[in-house]
């Protein structure tokens, strides 16, 4: 089989793309080498020292690494011992585990706002975020489309294993709830598609263009918030995307998504935690930064 590797846009990630895909249904996510016992080719990656956080797929593997060394250094090394793991007849997952069938499960959790319910699953969903304004939006995303029925759907922000859903004011929360997360529940479990891949590869290749033409401080201002910022906001349903830096007037632009976006304590959240954050770790760069759509 042939394995195809390379650094993700994040450097901590690394892919190994399946020539012929493996026979598997969904995704799957292991952050230690316990949560790996059923999955034999998972415990090999974790018995080397650098991995972190391992997500395998019908094509892929991501791999995460810890900051102890470049991807640079081992990609060629892993994605062989991947190959011949595979070509020794090695097993993916264990006979036992493929015969299982996990239910999905989804838990509703409130974000700082108000108008946004975050919801969560026991599954990946995505491998990146995307957010839909509307319906317009979402036609090739076959799950998210089918929320925008709902009247009181107004936005849609999806990332790894939640969706951050804003509803209209003119609904309360604990009126619908219940019916959006047992309609998740059931599109999920029916297989229904999150988000197809054709527009995933659409977005990865906008992204792609955009960094090729990033300057030296944009690369690093985008790695902070990647690593430093987007961790706390996702974890409150949101997200957090560069946009633009002026350079002259030393000011930062992002858009707000999912729970952030409109959400009443965006403000404090930019002034006393990112813009302080990036004065400290980039002096005299960065002045000030400016939500475009908070």
């Amino acid at each position: 089989m042939e394995i195809h590797a390379a650094v993700q846009k994040d450097p901590q990630w690394a892919s190994f793309k399946f020539e012929t895909p493996l026979n598997l249904s969904g995704s799957f996510r292991f952050q230690n080498v316990d949560e790996a016992a059923d999955a034999p080719l998972v415990q090999q990656l974790f018995y080397l020292p650098f991995v972190k956080e391992v997500q395998l797929s019908a094509d892929q593997l991501l791999v995460q690494r810890f900051n102890i060394l470049e991807w640079e250094d081992v990609l060629v090394e892993v994605a062989d011992q991947i190959k011949n793991y595979l070509a020794d007849g090695g097993m993916v997952f264990k006979p036992e585990f493929v015969a299982k069938k996990v239910p999905v499960s989804i838990y509703a959790e409130s974000t700082p706002n108000p108008e946004v319910m975050k919801f969560v699953a026991n599954k990946a969903l995505v491998e990146e975020s995307f957010e839909f304004k509307n319906i317009d939006e979402a036609q090739q995303a076959p799950l998210v489309k089918a929320l925008f029925q709902f009247p009181f759907v107004r936005e849609v922000f999806v990332d790894y294993n939640y969706l951050s859903i804003t509803k209209y004011n003119s609904m309360a929360w604990e009126d619908v709830v219940m019916e959006i997360r047992s309609f998740l529940q059931e599109q999920l479990a029916q297989g229904v598609i999150v988000v197809e891949k054709t527009q995933s590869q659409a977005q990865s290749e906008a992204l792609e263009t955009a960094d090729e033409n990033r300057t030296q401080l944009e690369t690093q201002i985008i790695n902070i918030l990647e690593e430093y910022i987007k961790p706390a906001v996702a974890s409150d349903g949101g997200n957090i995307v560069f946009q633009s830096f002026d350079e002259q007037a030393k000011e930062l632009q992002v858009v707000l998504q999912g729970a952030c976006s409109g959400c009443p304590s965006s403000t404090f959240t930019l002034k006393n935690g990112i813009e302080t954050m990036l004065k400290d770790m980039l002096p005299g760069k960065v002045d000030s930064v400016v939500a475009i759509n908070g």
